[in-house]
């Protein structure tokens, strides 16, 4: 690629921030418009895809993590911003040679072995390279893409958009605080030094769950928009989707433990279980398929919640279990909702329900236990929905519920998609077993100590 190819790409996404502006602007007056013509959301989401059409990037974070979230935003405006994103243009040779010089220096091809100028895979704020340390040793390299910074506030300001346009037509929840926590979240992914400090504290945190495997960081090589780990080799979990059943479950036990661990004993939660984020190591051939492991990727979407709340998700647990109003009750003030009036506590108790479904059921089931994964969840979402607008809508949901919602649900996606036959109730009592708020208190502050990392 040669030097006008790589500054067309470069004048590209500074025009595309230029427009971003102007589109929001449309896609309001087009709704508006078609409000006033009678209109329905088909034709407000075809508006959307109208006038956000060339929107790539950090967007593409924002999206997915929407459409784990019931109503915070309508589907179809979700599903919309999901089709549109595309990946990146990756950057060209020039381009990277640039970025790598100005993240190590003048002389930073001399510190590998190799380094491989295409990229192996591209994501919404960066690519990987796949490269060698001097002593050989295989390395993924994560290098930034330029004015990611501007990128995410202008996708951000969209989003603050699309969230008020929802609330003005009769949201069932205040997205207010979810806005909030987005905002968060996604700036903390610029910073390539957090997520390494993260995935050493990963380290430190599955250090007794082997079949879990966390990449070792490069500190040497890595910066604060360079983030150089070790090269972990494995394949999708989509090739195992026929694999034998004893495979597919000792998979799913790994993504249990590399998801509820962390967060029962540590407060922490991995907050982006897409299927890019980990993959499957595994040895022989058809039926004598033997998984060894998982490997887990990508640290920059972690989220460290107060103790408390970890206290209050355990307990909302155990209310469900016991069956006890008053117990539920507590466990959603500990998350951080306010007094609840009957119709919103109702509501919010058929989801509760729903989400703990598998872990309440003490017996070897799937997931979704004889539901179809395109029906499963659909009837309790509706249900939830329509008595939230029964009570006048507007139901604050705390910043916390975000990124544990993503989680729970991604990772039942998971399940679904193995198939996992499982006891996933005593899975879930021994990962509990002991809880102590005071005790997860002490493991995370000496946790986040001993990595230089701050809650």
């Amino acid at each position: 690629m040669d030097h006008d190819d790589e500054a067309n790409r470069l004048s590209a996404r500074a025009s595309r921030y230029a427009r971003l502006g102007v589109n929001a602007g449309a896609f309001a007056a087009r709704v508006g418009v078609n409000r006033l013509r009678g209109g329905g959301r088909e034709t407000d989401a075809r508006a959307l895809a109208s006038v956000l059409g060339t929107m790539k990037g950090p967007m593409m974070k924002v999206a997915q993590l929407l459409t784990t979230i019931p109503d915070a935003l309508p589907a179809d405006y979700a599903n919309e911003l999901i089709r549109l994103q595309s990946q990146a243009p990756p950057m060209g040779a020039g381009f990277v040679r640039r970025r790598m010089l100005a993240e190590l220096g003048s002389v930073w091809r001399e510190r590998f072995s190799e380094f491989d100028l295409k990229p192996a895979a591209a994501a919404s704020l960066g690519q990987v390279h796949k490269a060698k340390n001097l002593a050989g040793e295989p390395l993924a390299c994560k290098l930034q893409y330029p004015e990611m910074a501007s990128a995410v506030e202008t996708d951000l300001s969209q989003l603050d958009l699309l969230f008020s346009l929802h609330r003005r037509i009769g949201a069932a929840i205040d997205t207010r605080e979810i806005a909030h926590e987005i905002r968060q979240r996604v700036r903390e992914e610029l910073d390539y030094e957090r997520e390494a400090k993260v995935a050493e504290l990963y380290g430190f945190m599955l250090a007794d769950r082997p079949f879990v495997h966390v990449p070792r960081v490069e500190k040497t090589l890595s910066t604060r928009r360079l983030l150089t780990l070790q090269w972990l080799e494995g394949e999708p979990l989509t090739a195992f989707e026929n694999a034998p059943q004893e495979a597919r479950d000792a998979i799913a036990v790994g993504l249990f433990d590399a998801w509820w661990r962390p967060f029962l004993r540590y407060g922490l939660i991995h907050g982006d279980p897409h299927l890019g984020n980990y993959s499957v190591v595994a040895s022989g051939e058809g039926d004598a398929r033997k998984v060894e492991g998982i490997n887990l990727f990508d640290y920059g979407c972690v989220r460290i919640f107060p103790p408390r709340f970890v206290r209050g998700v355990v307990e909302l647990y155990l209310a469900l279990r016991a069956n006890d109003e008053a117990h539920v009750a507590e466990a959603y003030r500990m998350w951080g909702f306010p007094k609840l009036n009957r119709g919103t506590f109702d509501a919010m108790t058929i989801w509760a329900r729903f989400i703990c479904g598998p872990i309440l059921d003490d017996r070897v089931r799937t997931a979704a236990d004889g539901v179809s994964p395109s029906e499963y969840g659909r009837r309790e979402i509706g249900a939830v929905m329509r008595a939230l607008r029964a009570e006048g809508g507007g139901l604050v949901i705390p910043r916390e519920f975000v990124f544990l919602e993503r989680a729970t649900i991604g990772l039942g996606g998971a399940f679904l998609r193995l198939g996992a036959r499982l006891n996933f109730h005593r899975m879930y009592e021994d990962a509990i077993a002991g809880f102590d708020e005071a005790v997860v208190a002490k493991r995370q502050a000496e946790g986040l100590a001993s990595v230089g990392l701050k809650g």
